[in-house]
């Protein structure tokens, strides 16, 4: 094993030399490393006693762990992850607007640190699972102004986000893995520990019962803004969705009215909307229409084109939710919480809403994936299987009722 050896200097300060036998073997010849310091000898001593008696993979005698040269093909992290994003195929403009932004904003807080603890800029090839490591805790701990303490420079991010994040980062990474010629062999997400999500101290969703959505909806004074939010509460659609139905997709005069789903308005790298494709293949779907919502569609209908949008503002155009929120929605909620509503909810969580009542009635999961429009059941049970809890009673009941103990077939006698 390798040992410290005090040497004093003609100035009176002390040299700690470490030395050992290469390979640990009487015939392997003899090295040594020199420190200023007992504590930095006593560090290498373990280093070489863990590789074997060998000098440690990395480190140059007298300079310590160097680096080695940069490869030729090696890039800055963020200009890779604009070259990542730029080619994905498949996505809209908008994504790939908001991937661009989390990787100015987010991915350039990654640095890469050496092993001699020097803190350089990232790259594609020189990042580790540890820089991640780093970067996550980041994450978690927001960064403070240093002259302001009581100022943000980067606010604190929930489990959520960060997930989100690491997720577009993993991608991101596994391409350099995938790349020909190989540019990594492994990517530094793969064993990342992210916060949980479920540490937040309050759900995202919100799930109002059928009196605590009416205490809502008799807040909202605009009966078409009135109409489009039952209509959203009823239906599940996403607010892209509902916006953009028009008279040409329903079918209110079979025997079971329906609604086809086939367009959602999309959110542009210019800020704009236009009207594309659902969100997914299976957002493409037909929805059952009931008597009440059959009802608020014909007087919506009545006198109108083919291609009119269902529901529209006093001035004919298609409601747009930052206008509906805050001219209808949120004052009317405002006004409920006044009153007592202990909650406030979305927009969105009118979705959920619909969700919780299908659950509620015994609607299976799979029957409530399609008319929901969920690209697999895994979202959906993901998203909202929690809610199947509140039918344990039904459930109990039911495997009671299986279980128990078949009556006695009566006996019949034949008189003789």
């Amino acid at each position: 094993m390798a040992y410290v050896v005090e040497r004093p200097n003609k100035d009176g300060t002390i040299t700690f030399q470490v030395k050992w036998r290469e390979g640990g073997t009487r015939q392997g010849p003899q090295q040594n490393e020199k420190f200023g310091e007992r504590d930095s000898a006593e560090q290498f001593k373990k280093l070489v006693d863990a590789h074997g008696q060998h000098w440690p993979p990395g480190w140059v005698r007298g300079h310590g762990f160097v680096e080695p040269d940069a490869d030729p093909d090696d890039v800055p992290l963020a200009e890779w992850a604009h070259r990542y994003v730029d080619r994905l195929t498949g996505v809209e403009p908008r994504t790939r607007v908001d991937y661009k932004r989390e990787i100015d904003l987010h991915f350039s807080a990654i640095v890469h640190t050496t092993r001699s603890g020097l803190r350089q800029q990232a790259t594609i090839m020189n990042v580790t699972a540890d820089d991640i490591t780093d970067w996550v805790r980041a994450e978690e701990d927001g960064q403070r102004d240093e002259k302001d303490p009581e100022t943000w420079l980067r606010r604190p991010a929930d489990p959520k986000s960060i997930a989100n994040r690491h997720g577009l980062l993993y991608a991101i990474f596994q391409a350099a893995v995938e790349a020909e010629p190989q540019l990594r062999t492994k990517n530094p997400c793969a064993k990342t520990k992210l916060p949980r999500v479920d540490n937040e101290i309050e759900d995202e969703m919100v799930f109002l019962e059928r009196e605590e959505y009416q205490r809502i909806r008799i807040e909202i004074t605009d009966p078409v803004a009135r109409d489009l939010a039952d209509f959203l509460v009823s239906t599940g659609l996403r607010w892209g969705e509902a916006t953009a139905v028009q008279v040409r997709d329903l079918n209110l005069n079979g025997e079971t009215p329906t609604l086809r789903v086939q367009r959602a308005w999309k959110r542009q790298e210019d800020h704009t909307f236009r009207i594309g494709p659902p969100k997914t293949k299976k957002a493409r779907r037909t929805i059952a229409l009931a008597p009440a919502q059959t009802e608020i569609l014909r007087r919506h209908v009545a006198g109108r084109q083919p291609e009119d949008f269902v529901f529209r503002t006093a001035m004919g155009k298609h409601w747009r939710h930052a206008n509906f929120y805050n001219r209808k929605w949120k004052p009317a909620v405002a006004e409920a919480v006044k009153k007592g509503l202990p909650k406030k909810p979305r927009i969105h969580d009118l979705r959920h809403t619909h969700v919780s009542w299908l659950i509620a009635a015994n609607i299976p999961l799979p029957a409530i994936q399609a008319r929901l429009g969920h690209e697999s059941i895994t979202t959906t049970v993901d998203r909202y299987g929690h809610l199947v809890r509140q039918l344990d009673t039904e459930i109990s009941a039911a495997v009671e009722a299986a279980l128990a103990a078949p009556e006695a077939a009566p006996v019949l006698r034949i008189a003789g």
